[in-house]
């Protein structure tokens, strides 16, 4: 399996820090953010990497190089002006390749564990939710028997971790588009798995969760 990171946004709101160096290059427990998808990434067997860029994207090119040092293996999708999460992952599809693959948001820290995630048989995609955090309490999407539905009692937040078929792109043209249509497109299809991470999670939205993250990874 491939994995795809996505690092493309301009991090408004983690401004000024992101004025001068891209978010996913933002430090917490004494590395960049990426970098902690990285190993975690390569410590779950997955070393093929596809990174996409935009805001001060070469900046990023340069940090990480072909990943080597990490035993990576990087290829990096070049957007220049940001397409948006679903424009992202279908511009690097041709790199991605026709299997299912990982998708992780740059801006996002958890102890999910990336090994043990599977697109179930006739799935276009599995999404790993948590419990609401204080920031975003009405949640995202509903979960019910490993299936996630649009709407329901009981919402949960989408992680920033998914597993994707290719097919769930199947008809989209080239260009900015967001990706929460097609999911639940898919959704009302019974198309989309899903589970409950009840370990922890960070996102890292804001210089205020940024220092907290750092305060926590600086205590272990």
């Amino acid at each position: 399996m491939k994995a795809m990171i996505l690092a493309a946004g301009r991090g408004e709101r983690m401004r000024p820090l992101t004025d001068h160096t891209p978010k996913p290059l933002l430090q917490a427990g004494g590395r960049p953010l990426i970098v902690h998808h990285i190993e975690h990434l390569v410590a779950a067997g997955i070393p093929e990497l596809v990174i996409n860029h935009a805001h001060l994207g070469q900046r990023i090119e340069e940090a990480l190089g072909d990943g080597a040092r990490w035993g990576a293996r990087i290829r990096y999708s070049a957007e220049g002006r940001a397409l948006d999460t679903g424009g992202g992952i279908y511009k690097a599809l041709p790199l991605l390749g026709p299997a299912p693959f990982m998708v992780v948001n740059g801006d996002v820290w958890s102890d999910i564990d990336f090994s043990r995630l599977k697109l179930p048989e006739g799935m276009l995609a599995h999404l790993v939710l948590v419990d609401n955090p204080p920031h975003h309490p009405a949640g995202d999407f509903a979960l019910a028997d490993r299936r996630v539905l649009p709407d329901g009692p009981r919402r949960h937040t989408f992680s920033g971790v998914a597993l994707y078929h290719p097919d769930l792109f199947r008809g989209c043209e080239g260009g900015a588009f967001p990706l929460v249509p097609l999911l639940r497109r898919a959704m009302e299809q019974g198309l989309v798995s899903g589970e409950l991470h009840a370990g922890r999670w960070f996102d890292i939205g804001t210089p205020e969760r940024l220092r907290a993250l750092d305060r926590l990874l600086g205590e272990e």
